[in-house]
């Protein structure tokens, strides 16, 4: 087995040692010209990531407060929007919206499956007044992909907006930000992008620009008008995650020193992989749409989960996440983005076949 813990977890994933490097060196003050010099090359390396010519926009705090930006610039008090819900992190979306006086029309698909662009067109037919459209790119809980492109055709016929959440999806599954007409694209910094939580990205289209400045939803921190006046002269409304803007200047060097597109191909084979070797040691993949960034295994009935993700961390230094909501303690997700390579996932796996061998002797003693 490699030496070390081995983090096959969807968030945080292992950070590659020249970004640990990065975060280890002097800080540095952030209003200076050697941070806006800084600042513009990370928010270049950004778009190209996000696959946009739009702006995107840095923030500090995790993946939910790109959420919330999302739901409190673009909005006013009462208006209908839609929530293809796939999953907890879909539901978060429903939450958001309710919290801050929006009418949320809820497309709720069993866990396990993508949405269907048929019923998704037949919703946006039904509600005409919606003002925006929530979905997951990878919904993390369920590590199902849902059709972006294909909900992206519908959507641009129309006066809503389509606003993305890609925190576990942005580079691992394929995302093409302009040409699908996504209109915000909603990234967290300790996925696929190999940073520590604390960075929450979003991209933002001319067509949701301008309804950024009509909308009339409070916010102050999450403004992203003042995100866009500070952009211009490479700097930050609030303070910056210094060390972090930094460090991702280095992960955003890796990606792109691979290819954005050779990355994708990587993250899918390693989720082929991954699938693979599951299924052959006896566990049931959940998803009917399967993500390059993480993998759910449902367990057999009656199997002890808690016992076994325990065991695998505290016995071999190996770290998988478990089920949420219905599925918690009856499923195990795998991470196959971002630095996570077949080396890695390999020695995972032998670590499972050896707590599930261990676990089956001490049934066969106690019976």
């Amino acid at each position: 087995m490699t030496n070390g813990p081995i983090l096959l977890t969807p968030g945080p994933v292992q950070i590659p040692e020249s970004v640990r490097a990065v975060m280890a060196q002097p800080i540095f003050h952030h209003r200076t010209p050697r941070f806006r010099e800084l600042f513009e090359r990370v928010t270049g390396k950004l778009k190209f990531v996000f696959r946009t010519q739009n702006p995107v926009y840095t923030l500090v705090g995790s993946g939910s407060a790109g959420m919330e930006a999302a739901v409190v610039n673009f909005h006013s008090p009462g208006d209908e929007v839609l929530v293809l819900d796939t999953g907890k992190f879909g539901s978060r979306f429903t939450e958001l919206a309710r919290v801050f006086g929006l009418c949320p029309r809820v497309i709720e698909v069993p866990w396990g499956e993508a949405v269907d662009p048929s019923q998704f067109e037949k919703a946006l037919t039904q509600f005409p007044r919606v003002k925006s459209v929530f979905v997951q790119l990878c919904e993390t809980s369920t590590a199902v992909l849902n059709d972006i492109r294909a909900i992206g055709e519908k959507v641009r016929r129309t006066d809503a907006l389509l606003i993305v959440d890609a925190i576990a999806g942005l580079a691992a599954d394929v995302l093409e930000t302009d040409a699908w007409a996504v209109d915000a694209v909603i990234g967290g910094s300790q996925k696929a992008l190999m940073l520590p939580p604390g960075l929450a990205f979003i991209s933002v289209s001319p067509k949701a620009q301008a309804r950024m400045r009509q909308s009339s939803l409070p916010r102050y921190y999450f403004d992203l008008q003042k995100y866009e006046k500070n952009l211009v002269s490479g700097d930050t409304p609030f303070t910056p995650g210094t060390m972090l803007v930094w460090a991702a200047d280095e992960a955003l060097d890796l990606i792109l020193s691979e290819g954005l597109e050779n990355v994708w191909a990587r993250s899918r084979e390693l989720g082929d992989f991954t699938r693979a070797e599951l299924s052959a040691m006896g566990f049931r993949i959940f998803s009917k749409a399967p993500s390059s960034s993480l993998t759910a295994a449902v367990f057999p009935e009656g199997f002890d989960a808690k016992k076994f993700i325990r065991l695998l961390r505290e016995q071999k230094n190996v770290t998988v996440a478990g089920g949420q909501g219905a599925m918690k303690n009856r499923m195990m997700r795998v991470a196959h983005m971002g630095s996570i390579g077949k080396e890695e996932l390999q020695a995972g796996f032998q670590a499972m076949r050896e707590i599930l061998a261990g676990m089956e002797k001490s049934e066969q003693r106690v019976a």
